[in-house]
């Protein structure tokens, strides 16, 4: 399925920030509650809810209900359809580097070839 771009484009918005990166490096490993997502920062619990809700308008942080609890989660799958909206490209630039490094060998043999010897060479 392709990523609609409104999501795509919340995907990379709640990416460019990197409290929020950090936030879901520590999802990677597990489900966490607001509280221990807030412990390495130094910021407030009310200013780290504020970043979970950007992850969670980008479908990449999930809060479930565990009694008294919230813990959050990560979701994959935003994660997974940004990284094949990127494959594309980095499969295109590879290409075009490939043919890049062609020519500039195709350039190389030339110039040798166009290289006039030297009286000791002959």
């Amino acid at each position: 399925m392709v990523m609609k771009p409104a999501d795509l484009d919340a995907t990379f918005a709640a990416l460019a920030d990197p409290t929020r990166r950090a936030i879901l490096s520590r999802l990677a490993s597990g489900e966490a509650s607001v509280m221990d997502l807030a412990e390495p920062f130094e910021m407030s619990q009310p200013a780290i809810s504020k970043h979970l809700k950007v992850l969670e308008r980008a479908g990449l942080v999930a809060r479930g209900r565990d009694a008294q609890r919230r813990p959050c989660t990560l979701e994959a799958k935003p994660l997974a359809d940004a990284t094949a909206w990127l494959e594309r490209y980095r499969r295109h630039w590879e290409e075009a580097f490939h043919r890049l490094d062609g020519v500039l060998e195709e350039m190389k043999a030339e110039r040798k070839r166009r290289r006039p010897r030297h009286r000791s060479e002959r």
